[in-house]
């Protein structure tokens, strides 16, 4: 830190600010106000917010299916490649170079010829598998309610289009 002392590199205030998990103005935890509920967007307003970049990361479908199909075993980029329908090999690159960075991901490099490059889950990717795969579930266990509401959308506005007649249910 540029000449400062070791203490004060300690006290310094962080460049980023620490945005409490229940707004100020519900410092009771919003137990005696029905209308102070957790304010979602207090991560996605701020310039440069870093959870953002990480859910954007996490939750692009390249990084999910890398996620899903790295759980418990290891494999080699080629095999991830032949696995992931559609991916590029420069989008495969940039997903496993990513998720390498942000420690979800590791990369081993085997001396061999030609050299081998084996991609496993770390630990930390490991939880977020289980996250995910708790979606999964949900979306598999609701996926005939949703197919249901989005036909009664599409009618629906089909309808005030002008598109379709009304049939009635």
């Amino acid at each position: 830190m540029g000449g400062q002392p070791a203490a004060a590199a300690t006290a310094a205030v962080p460049a980023v600010p620490v945005v409490p998990a229940v707004p100020a103005d519900c410092a009771d935890g919003g137990a005696a106000d029905a209308d102070c509920d957790y304010d979602a967007r207090q991560w996605d307003v701020r310039e440069g917010c870093e959870v953002r970049q990480i859910l954007d990361r996490v939750a692009d479908k390249w990084s999910l299916l890398v996620i899903a199909l790295l759980d418990r075993r290891v494999l080699r980029f080629t095999e991830l490649r032949r696995e992931i329908d559609g991916i590029s090999q420069r989008m495969l690159t940039v997903t496993l170079r990513q998720l390498e960075r942000d420690g979800l991901v590791s990369r081993t490099v085997h001396p061999v010829v030609p050299p081998r490059v084996d991609y496993a889950l770390t630990p930390l990717g490991a939880t977020l598998h289980d996250t995910i795969q708790a979606l999964v579930t949900w979306t598999e266990e609701h996926q005939s309610e949703i197919a249901v509401a989005r036909a009664a959308y599409d009618e629906r506005v089909a309808r005030e289009r002008g598109d379709a007649p009304h049939t009635p249910h």
